[in-house]
């Protein structure tokens, strides 16, 4: 495993990117096959050695924006010419190249003012891309960059409807994207959006493959997770027992408690697995507070 780990450039709040260091060791040391079902935004699998990397997501507007970062693996002067025309064309602030938000606007809004100063361009900039007839995902990248807590979120009727986030384009999108491209140029990947098991069933797996799991948590709150129900849980856990039946070797990423709630369900199943605690102190965007979790890290085989 690397000593050195790079984040994302999805930037998803509560991502493992923080986490790596604790997780990975117990990571199998030799991966033919790393799988992923819910992959969300890479950061696991950026910082995985492996022969080929089999990518799933049950989002597909964030695997095709996927998919639109991995084809410029080899050419990233390609995409910041597309990203920075877009960010230009729509007067968004850009602080990686020059600082342009006006001082009397910082002084009037200290914390916030990148928020005040993008948000009349960053709603025209949406209702563009909401306007067209088939998505341009360099600008969907864009809205995700400058978006509220930079969350990927269409509504029902398919429309990207996050306002506008105190951020910008800085040093920190531009490092994680260098460093995403050239990390890519070396792998062997392959993505999908699909239901897991759907997922998971397409793909033949050997002994010396490895999947990690890191679902939607039952009991924690967050857009990713309003969707899981008891059901899925117990479908899952049921889905692990069976691939445990067939000699495959996975990890599961899950949290046992949070802010008083318990999982009682998980608690009970993982006692046949090795399990480990993972310190896991996540800070909101929204509020900075620390968020107090339990979170482990179960699986099914030894080393």
């Amino acid at each position: 495993m690397k000593n050195k780990f790079i984040r994302s450039p999805f930037f998803y709040v509560g991502d493992k990117y923080k986490l790596l260091p604790e997780i990975t060791k117990f990571f199998p040391k030799q991966i033919d096959k790393f799988i992923e079902p819910f992959m969300g935004g890479g950061s696991v699998y950026l910082n995985i050695d492996a022969k080929s990397y089999l990518l799933n997501d049950l989002d597909k507007h964030l695997i095709k924006l996927h998919k639109l970062l991995f084809s410029y693996r080899d050419k990233p002067e390609s995409f910041f010419k597309e990203i920075f025309s877009i960010i230009d064309l729509y007067k968004l602030s850009k602080s990686y190249e020059k600082d342009i938000v006006p001082l009397n606007l910082k002084k009037k809004f200290p914390k916030t003012y990148y928020a005040h100063f993008n948000k009349e361009n960053y709603t025209k900039l949406k209702l563009d891309f909401n306007n067209e007839t088939s998505f341009d995902y360099h600008k969907a990248y864009v809205l995700l960059i400058y978006g509220f807590n930079r969350i990927l979120r269409f509504n029902l009727s398919g429309k990207f409807n996050l306002p506008v986030g105190n951020v910008d384009f800085n040093k920190n999108v531009v490092n994680s994207l260098n460093n995403y491209f050239q990390i890519n140029q070396k792998k062997k990947v392959k993505f999908s959006s699909l239901d897991y098991k759907d997922f998971l069933k397409k793909i033949s797996i050997s002994k010396n493959d490895f999947v990690y799991f890191d679902p939607p948590y039952l009991i924690t709150a967050g857009e990713y997770n309003k969707y899981w129900s008891k059901e899925n849980e117990l479908d899952l856990l049921e889905f692990l027992d069976s691939l445990n039946k067939s000699n495959i070797r996975w990890v599961l990423s899950n949290v046992i408690e949070y802010r008083g709630k318990n999982n009682s369900i998980l608690k009970s199943w993982m006692k046949k697995y090795n399990v480990n605690r993972v310190k896991s102190n996540y800070i909101s965007f929204n509020d900075n507070s620390i968020k107090s979790f339990k979170e482990v890290l179960i699986r099914n085989f030894n080393g």
